[in-house]
């Protein structure tokens, strides 16, 4: 009647002296009997010793033996009131006995100790908290057993624990190790947080807690993530139930609370089932095989109908036919879950090992009131390994008084399952005992769209390079001298075919020709001087655009439009015009036609003596005239009022007077719209 808390795996186990960490009653005594794998040996360590020496060991003690049975030999008998035993007391062997003896006294705590096999050399206690260590990052062993009532602890996944937290128990709460198991622990310290939140979760409830100087997380696997109810990713097809409420409200309205509404987070009825018995399941289809780690579960979430599941098991299949109740590794009965204590609160429990299966079902065994519940799976892609798959056979019916009872009882819980066996199927040690945590392998699937995803990627890059290239290229082609508009160019090259030399048989003079590239390396305003500076046989035009060859019978044409004026002068700044045709119509053969005047600025030119002829700017008939370079766009004329009351007539070459009028042709020359000059019949 001495034994306090126990909990005794297979690889690690914690015991307690009862009423701890209170003074044990007198006249008490317990013993415990501890076995590990053979070949193995076991290693004890004390969190907290505490019993009455005060007779010297003779009737309150501690007493740890090799072996078990007649045969067990003594390692040592301690006793003492704040006893400190440094290091692990190891045995000798696979068994190890340790035997309480309380007698008659008025203090002391008693003791709480932990074990496991010899190579766990990283073990701590269940009293061991984050503040015990200086390490920012650690690994520790937890063994079984360290959900303990008298720790506690503060905060939750992911935001982190208070360092005044139980390690252990908070990685039970956490979901990281099993408390009928144990397990490796990897712990990471940081800076702490103003409020620490409290949730239920693996049978344990998380404390809300104030500031801490700092906090503790665990670092896992990651196959922790949602698994589709509550973002829709499973369908409503692929949730069903053994049943579904349904009724009608004082309203007259129908009410039906379908399967498909045990989303959790979803606003909304839950899903609930039409009769309240243990045969009512909620199950869910994966639509392929995934590792399921968790699941999260609340009530009806609506406050005038309060009814939750506060107990239930988990089944699970590949076929959706034969199924497997989960147990844990070791265990000889069905893991039953802890609930909901109401209707709106989330309460987490995780499964180690983890599920593999495609279907999964959710048997309640209490709830309250009635059979209503929303849930989440937790967990990620498949693995190969797998949970042992024990064959269930379907329950008998139970008389079950009061369904309304909301604590938690593992006695009545366990009493269940015992009457749902009737069959008495018989599951060996070696079965329950090959349950082994599953490892990952690579999803094919997400692989070949990740590896899709990146070739697309690529892709997109390499013809965004092209693009760049490709108009670098052509800005680079479209620069020159003379950066004509993409929509001119056409016209462009055709005026200039028309300044390539053309074979004349009949020229007296080499006509004024200049290169692109002289003119490219002209300034602007250098280029009139340079075009007036060379003289010619024939006067060149002053116009601009480009000027084709004069053919007989043509005159210049005068534009109209604005006034030229010096500011006009820059070919290069001057805004782009259309381009008209020099030349106007062929003027008709039945009479002579005289030009009409050229008024020119005396002032610059030197005056010519008198008998001498002027150079002629026009040709006899039937010579056709030499190529003219046109460089501007506007016609260049100046007038001056000194010498525009004069007006000049051209005659052509060769001709002493105007006797043969009729077979001669007069140019006009092209300039702006304003009166200089009349015309001469």
């Amino acid at each position: 009647d001495g034994c306090g808390h126990t909990v005794l795996g297979p690889e690690s186990g914690t015991l307690a002296s009862i009423n701890y960490p209170h003074t044990s009653p007198n006249s008490t005594v317990c013993e415990w009997e501890i076995r590990v794998k053979p070949g193995q040996r076991v290693q004890l360590k004390f969190g907290d010793f505490d019993i009455d020496d005060s007779d010297s060991c003779h009737s309150s003690y501690l007493r740890v033996h090799n072996g078990i049975g007649p045969t067990r030999t003594e390692i040592g008998k301690y006793c003492g009131f704040g006893f400190q035993m440094d290091g692990l007391i190891t045995s000798k062997s696979n068994e190890v006995t340790v035997q309480f003896m309380s007698g008659m006294h008025t203090s002391g705590r008693g003791f709480l100790a932990v074990y496991s096999t010899t190579d766990k050399s990283d073990l701590i206690t269940c009293l061991d908290n984050a503040s015990h260590f200086s390490e920012p990052e650690f690994n520790k062993y937890c063994p079984a057993g360290c959900v303990i009532p008298f720790a506690d602890i503060s905060g939750t996944i992911p935001h982190g624990y208070r360092d005044s937290s139980s390690l252990c128990m908070a990685g039970v709460h956490a979901g990281v190790v099993s408390n009928t198991l144990g397990g490796q622990i990897n712990v990471v310290i940081s800076k702490g947080i103003p409020y620490y939140e409290g949730s239920l979760a693996n049978n344990v409830t998380s404390k809300v807690g104030p500031l801490s100087t700092s906090l503790f997380t665990f670092k896992t696997s990651g196959c922790y993530g949602t698994l589709g109810m509550e973002s829709g990713v499973i369908p409503n097809s692929q949730i069903t139930a053994s049943s579904i409420l349904e009724w009608s409200d004082q309203t007259g309205q129908v009410n039906i609370w379908k399967p498909e509404n045990a989303r959790l987070k979803r606003v909304g009825p839950p899903w609930a089932a039409f009769i309240n018995d243990e045969y009512q399941w909620l199950q869910i289809d994966l639509n392929k095989e995934k590792r399921i780690t968790g699941i999260i579960t609340t009530g009806s979430t609506l406050a005038e109908y309060y009814y939750y599941v506060s107990a239930y098991r988990i089944l699970y299949s590949d076929d959706a036919q034969k199924w497997t109740v989960y147990r844990e590794p070791g265990a000889d009965k069905d893991k039953v879950f802890q609930g909901n204590t109401e209707l709106y609160q989330e309460v987490r429990n995780n499964f180690i090992p983890p599920i593999v299966a495609r279907f999964f079902r959710i048997n309640p065994l209490k709830w309250h009131q009635k059979i209503a519940m929303k849930v989440e799976l937790l967990g990620c892609q498949f693995s190969i390994g797998r949970a042992p798959k024990i064959t269930m056979p379907p329950p008998p019916p139970q008389n079950k008084n009061d369904n309304n009872n909301d604590d938690f009882s593992d006695d009545l819980i366990y009493s269940v399952k015992t009457s749902l066996q009737t069959d008495k199927t018989t599951f060996t040690s070696e079965t329950k005992n090959t349950t082994r945590t599953p490892s990952v392998t690579k999803d094919v699937a997400l692989a070949a769209v990740l590896v899709l995803v990146l070739v697309m990627v690529f892709t997109t890059l390499i013809l965004l390079l092209v693009c760049v290239w490709h108009w670098g290229n052509h800005k680079k082609k479209t620069e020159g001298t003379y950066d004509l508009p993409y929509w001119d160019r056409a016209g462009w090259w055709k005026g200039m075919k028309q300044f390539f030399p053309s074979k004349s048989t009949e020229h007296e003079e080499t006509p004024v020709r200049y290169s692109s590239s002289e003119i490219s390396h002209l300034r602007p305003r250098e280029v009139p001087t340079m075009l007036q500076t060379e003289s010619a046989e024939y006067a060149q035009p002053l116009v601009g655009g480009i000027v084709g060859t004069l053919h007989q019978r043509s005159t210049f044409k005068p534009e109209e439009g604005k006034e030229a004026s010096y500011a006009d002068l820059d070919p290069y700044n001057s805004p782009i015009q259309e381009v008209y045709h020099a030349y106007a119509e062929p003027l008709p053969i039945t009479g002579p036609e005289y030009a009409t005047p050229i008024v020119m600025d005396m002032s610059s030119h030197p005056s010519t003596a008198l008998g001498v002829p002027p150079i002629s700017t026009f040709k006899a008939a039937g010579n056709p005239a030499p190529p003219v370079v046109g460089t501007y766009n506007k016609l260049l004329s100046r007038t001056d009022s000194t010498s525009s009351a004069q007006a000049l007539y051209d005659t052509p070459k060769g001709q002493p007077g105007p006797g043969a009028a009729a077979e001669l042709v007069y140019q006009v020359p092209q300039s702006v719209a304003h009166s200089t000059g009349s015309k001469d019949e």
